[in-house]
């Protein structure tokens, strides 16, 4: 997280993150070993305070929108995009009665506190995740961590 919500190019990319994403694949997928990895993706998530996606439509603007995905947006994108073009058309399908449909998160902290808890977040996570692998048990912080975020 960059202060500010900051987006730029040069943060969309980062070698040893694209590492870590490739050996976790291997570990998953050993058929692959050998496997020449030519690209790899990075960019912001679109992260709600809640941590819930939503997708709606305001028939007086003609304002539509969806998003806050939190890294499920290959598919969730599709399910937004069917649920969306039922909004404009005034569907009356199933889409158009799922709960995320009109959903409006509560806004994030201001900065400095959205910075300073993000932060503080991944520092735990980190933790959390080291302690998981030294002991071989869950670790308290990263169950706190959990409640925590939903």
């Amino acid at each position: 997280y960059h202060f500010g919500s900051r987006i730029a190019p040069r943060y969309d990319h980062s070698d040893k993150v694209a590492g870590l994403l490739q050996r976790a694949l291997l570990e998953l997928f050993p058929v692959l070993e050998g496997t020449s990895f030519t690209h790899a993706w990075g960019g912001p998530l679109g992260a709600p305070r809640d941590w819930m996606s939503s997708v709606g439509f305001d028939p007086a603007t003609g304002v539509g929108w969806a998003g806050g995905y939190v890294g499920d947006g290959v598919t969730t994108t599709n399910l937004a995009g069917r649920t969306l073009a039922d909004l404009l058309v005034d569907a009356d399908s199933a889409l158009c009665h799922l709960p995320w449909v009109g959903h409006r998160s509560k806004r994030w902290e201001p900065e400095p506190l959205r910075w300073l808890g993000v932060n503080a977040g991944l520092a735990a996570a980190r933790f959390g995740d080291a302690v998981e692998t030294r002991s071989g048990r869950a670790s308290r912080v990263a169950g706190r961590l959990e409640r925590l975020l939903g």
